[in-house]
């Protein structure tokens, strides 16, 4: 059973990761809409969502929702960041290219054609949410959490 402070300590933890990643969210997939709106290729548009979102969304996570000071290691947190983040971004832009060409034969209104494809970026997002909380939690932010925010695995490793 799990104790009550380390319940509350996950569950804040989950929380803030959660609200970072919608702000993120929101702000990638506004880049993604105007861009691609606008012509841009799909694999353009989700790299230029991916920059968009990419910085708030290390810097909310890293000093709001696990509460990281100091420098970041480039070898134990900024590059393993980056690998996630880049691989979801090499997703996105997969999917929404197989979106984009399905589609194109298929709906006419250019609009509705930029809202599903959208939509698609965003489920891409979605989709990664959990998977992208694990490897952060265990290979990126680990670093400067307490005990109580850690998995027994993350806190036999120092």
């Amino acid at each position: 059973m799990v104790p009550n402070r380390l319940r509350s300590a996950r569950a804040l933890l989950w929380g803030r990761y959660t609200a970072s990643s919608v702000i993120a969210a929101a702000i990638s997939e506004a880049a993604f809409l105007i861009s691609y709106g606008l012509g841009a290729l799909p694999v353009f548009a989700s790299g230029i969502a991916w920059a968009a979102g990419a910085v708030p969304n290390y810097l909310l996570n890293r000093y709001w929702a696990w509460r990281q000071t100091g420098r970041a290691d480039p070898s134990r947190e900024l590059l393993p960041y980056a690998i996630i983040v880049i691989i979801t971004a090499a997703t996105a832009a997969a999917v929404t290219t197989v979106a984009d060409a399905w589609l194109r034969d298929r709906v006419e209104s250019h609009t509705w054609q930029v809202l599903l494809v959208g939509a698609v970026f965003l489920a891409t997002y979605g989709f990664m949410f959990v998977l992208k909380f694990v490897l952060f939690n265990r290979y990126v932010f680990n670093g400067g959490q307490d005990d109580a925010t850690r998995t027994p695995a993350t806190r036999s490793r120092s």
